[in-house]
């Protein structure tokens, strides 16, 4: 039997746990063992998991990083032990998800990987790989990812580094670690990152873009009753909804567009946000309304089927996969022109303004929720059943794995 091991930050939460879970679900399906590594935080998994290090162990590397800009290069212990584990498992194929996340030393598992035979791929939900620092160069437009990085301005951003700046050393290491692996192949998640990754020290790599895809069977057009049911829970009142989600709302600049959108749309409308905190939700101002973060996926995919229109004001991002989930409830979609956020849409299922553009947000808003007969859901429903089913994108990887083993 062959065997797959993935390796993440999480497992079955989060985007891209999800996501790593599917694919290991879709890997035992095609016949595959199927390990899932990770660094901070799982739920029931289908695979085997492997815990990398302990909650020390990540205490110790966020103190490393925020001090001396060590991100990705502490938790030698941890990863260590990793590398034992991976020689005991034998994998035929190693898929890496993100490996930043206070929990593992790139150094000691990129150079154990250097000396092996097996087949590596790399999906690239970011774009911490080929920066000295950041995830997302694009908060500040910062194109030094293409030459050299140094003196990020990004440094205050995750992952946060208060006094020392080691974006250049990074980004040396990064870069010689990565161009002298053998067997690796970079999956972007959109044609953007695809792009991206062409200007970057990465560039001539082998590259295969496969987009992130959501369980249809699940985010689907809800029924009367459970919105019904869901509106009686969350007291919502009956008013054209906006709907924002996101993981988290902390410091994040679509929170303040909302809150303009908020004080430029009339009374009619009613902006609901998904991912709050209890304490965010209590400064809310009038018209609106926070939900805390829920893994309940019938509960969000509700919640989308509720919206008249999913916005997504992202200034940062890659392939949000909260569009697809939109799309797949029958919701139109509005974004800003951010990363690979407007390849989930076409001109039938929603509109992509310019990234800040809040009065080109606030009209096409309006020019959605105006217009149903042009931006109907079965279009949008049909639009993600066509491209981002998982049982397709994920089954991408079963065939790119398979291909690479000439099974």
């Amino acid at each position: 039997m062959l065997t797959l091991l993935q390796i993440n930050a999480t497992v079955n939460t989060g985007s891209t746990g999800r996501i790593a879970e599917e694919i290991g679900q879709r890997a035992i399906a095609a016949g595959y063992a199927s390990y899932i590594a990770y660094g901070r935080t799982a739920r029931e998994s289908k695979s085997k998991i492997i815990k990398i290090g302990s909650l020390w162990d990540i205490r110790l590397h966020g103190i490393m990083s925020l001090l001396f800009d060590a991100h990705g290069f502490a938790s030698k212990r941890a990863t260590k032990k990793l590398v034992r584990q991976i020689d005991s498992i034998n994998p035929d194929i190693i898929l890496l998800h993100n490996l930043h996340g206070y929990y593992l030393n790139i150094e000691v598992l990129l150079d154990y990987l250097k000396k092996k035979s097996i087949p590596i791929f790399w999906t690239l939900h970011d774009c911490w790989p080929f920066t000295g620092h950041c995830s997302h160069f694009m908060r500040y437009d910062c194109d030094r990812y293409k030459t050299h990085c140094h003196e990020c301005p990004n440094r205050n951003g995750y992952p946060r580094s208060l006094f020392i700046d080691r974006s250049r050393h990074n980004y040396e290491t990064k870069k010689h670690l990565i161009q002298n692996l053998p067997n690796l192949t970079f999956i972007p998640v959109c044609n953007w990152m695809n792009t991206v990754v062409a200007h970057s020290f990465m560039h001539g790599s082998k590259t295969k873009v496969i987009y992130n895809g959501t369980d249809v069977s699940i985010f689907k057009p809800a029924n009367i009753e459970v919105c019904n049911r869901i509106k009686v829970r969350y007291q919502i009142p009956k008013k054209k909804i906006i709907l924002g989600v996101a993981s988290t709302w902390k410091k994040r600049l679509a929170y303040y567009d909302f809150c303009w959108l908020n004080e430029q749309l009339t009374h009619e409308y009613i902006i609901l946000l998904v991912g709050m905190s209890e304490e965010q939700i209590e400064q809310l101002p009038e018209g609106i309304m926070g939900i805390c973060r829920t893994e309940n996926v019938q509960e969000l995919a509700a919640l989308y089927s509720l919206a008249d229109v999913f916005v997504n004001p992202t200034y940062v991002d890659n392939f949000p996969t909260t569009n697809i989930e939109a799309l797949a409830c029958g919701t139109p979609v509005v974004t800003y022109n951010a990363g690979g956020s407007p390849e989930a849409i076409d001109d039938k299922t929603g509109i992509v303004v310019p990234k800040g553009d809040k009065d080109a947000l606030k009209n096409a808003i309006v020019e959605v929720v105006t217009n149903k007969e042009k931006y109907t859901s079965e279009v949008c429903r049909q639009r993600a059943v066509d491209h981002f089913d998982k049982d397709d994108r994920f089954g991408d990887y079963i065939e790119l794995f398979n291909k690479t083993l000439n099974r």
